[in-house]
């Protein structure tokens, strides 16, 4: 497949247009012409890298690239290391970031959704034309620690879980990676629990007197289900060699 082509797809299907983000996103780093295996990942590190050139693939899609606004436009240092090795390589980088959160067929929270058997009902937390928190309500009402121990098994890692009295969880609002701060408007929407990545020192104290249930369920483990879901795709759709490659990461 040429990369043009991938290029055109991929900005068109995830609307990369309607997004004021971060960082670029699509096509970051060019190195060669033509697509037919895809490795995908969270982040965009020296590891994720070199697994890369050791299964022979030509095109990387990550959630976490690089060119980030606020950090030094100089390709020095480890970013120049990686990009080197990019392009050494022949390896296209592919970054999607707000729009692969916010995908209501691929995204990184309706994937969550899914990995948990959670129905969404609703959305706030709108960047633009799009909401990027998802909101629904449990089958059956269960403890906060019964909530932290099937994130724990289903995701593979160990979330913090912080309590905000024993009231049972009902209702539920989850947005993966770094969106504490959401929790206060899930708290404004009545919200009994609300699920994230990580968690900042004030989330703790907000989460006590506003009466809401929070849990830090890992930036990397609620972000895995994106890109995969986004690779297969690609791969169906184009005939493309794709594989999912985790470079395991506790935060």
């Amino acid at each position: 497949m040429h990369l043009k082509d991938l290029c055109e797809f991929c900005d068109d299907y995830l609307r990369v247009g309607e997004f004021s983000d971060y960082c670029p996103n699509g096509l970051q780093v060019e190195s060669t012409d033509e697509v037919s295996h895809i490795v995908c990942g969270v982040t965009a590190s020296l590891a994720l890298i070199e697994a890369a050139i050791d299964v022979g693939a030509d095109t990387l899609l990550v959630h976490h690239g690089y060119f980030w606004k606020g950090e030094s436009q100089a390709i020095s240092g480890f970013k120049g290391k990686r990009i080197r090795a990019l392009i050494k390589n022949n390896i296209n980088l592919f970054a999607y970031h707000l729009p692969l959160d916010a995908h209501p067929e691929v995204g990184n929270n309706v994937q969550l959704a899914k990995v948990m058997d959670w129905q969404v009902e609703s959305s706030f937390g709108s960047i633009g034309s799009h909401d990027l928190v998802l909101t629904g309500t449990l089958a059956t009402p269960t403890s906060l620690d019964e909530l932290s121990e099937s994130l724990a098994s289903r995701l593979d890692t160990k979330p913090l879980a912080i309590p905000a009295g024993d009231k049972p969880v009902r209702s539920i609002a989850w947005c993966t990676g770094a969106a504490q701060s959401y929790i206060e408007e899930a708290a404004e929407h009545g919200i009994d629990a609300f699920i994230s990545g990580e968690v900042s020192e004030h989330t703790f104290h907000f989460a006590r007197e506003a009466g809401i249930h929070y849990i830090a369920a890992g930036h990397h483990a609620t972000e895995r289900y994106g890109v995969q879901a986004l690779a297969v795709l690609l791969g169906e759709r184009f005939d493309l060699q794709q594989q999912f490659i985790d470079i395991p990461n506790p935060v």
